[in-house]
């Protein structure tokens, strides 16, 4: 069986896979047939401190309705007396956790060269409108100073077992999909534009195959930032 995407916490693997595994049998094609097999509504916050220096990136991603069904249904079903708040909040550092060795699936460039990031320390999840949201604070190794110079991100999911783009209405990107706070910058979110034979190779994937490492990177949506 193929690994799971590591965001995905144990206390919910063997359901997704279980509920992957049926839809095989049953030769229905949405979750069975190939890659991804879930996605997430990704918003993005640049914080900058009071010396114009980038600080932290403040991330929201919101489940689809499938996987937050699963995962809340899990989640009261175990709650018993302590609720679905404190199974929310063992989620939050289950998912931290798993994606800590991961980079949290953010990559950061300043004119091209990588910018290191910190750990998370700040987190939380909650339920909305049906879905599971995982909000987070990344902090920057260190301030970094951008005047200038062109910010570039992409969050995505290695495996690409997981789709991650911007929260949108119609295929627009919402307002705040890509804000900054603390500075004048110019921003805009750059569709992604993989190569057909990428698109290929990830069609051919289904449940029981593994992704060639960084197959997510050439489906990710690259938001950029220049700051004057």
């Amino acid at each position: 069986m193929k690994a799971l995407s590591p965001m995905i916490p144990a206390a919910v693997r063997s359901r997704l896979t279980g509920v992957a595994l049926l839809t095989i049998g049953l030769g229905l094609p949405a979750l069975g047939q190939a890659h991804p097999h879930g996605w997430i509504d990704l918003r993005m916050r640049l914080i900058f401190d009071d010396d114009g220096r980038l600080e932290a990136l403040y991330q929201s991603w919101r489940m689809d309705p499938f996987y937050s069904l699963v995962v809340l249904e899990e989640l009261g079903r175990a709650a018993g007396e302590e609720g679905l708040e404190s199974g929310l909040d063992q989620l939050g550092m289950e998912i931290r956790d798993n994606l800590t060795p991961q980079g949290y699936f953010t990559e950061l460039r300043l004119d091209g060269e990588p910018v290191p990031l910190g750990e998370v320390s700040e987190y939380t999840v909650m339920e909305r409108g049906g879905r599971v949201e995982f909000v987070f604070l990344l902090p920057l190794a260190e301030p970094l100073p951008v005047a200038g110079e062109t910010l570039r991100y992409q969050v995505f999911d290695p495996t690409y077992y997981i789709e991650m783009v911007h929260e949108d209405d119609d295929g627009t990107p919402l307002d705040d999909a890509l804000v900054v706070s603390g500075r004048e910058c110019v921003t805009s979110i750059i569709p992604a534009d993989p190569d057909p034979e990428r698109i290929r190779e990830a069609a051919m994937l289904d449940v029981t195959d593994e992704a060639e490492p960084g197959l997510g990177r050439h489906f990710a949506e690259t938001g950029e930032v220049t700051c004057g």
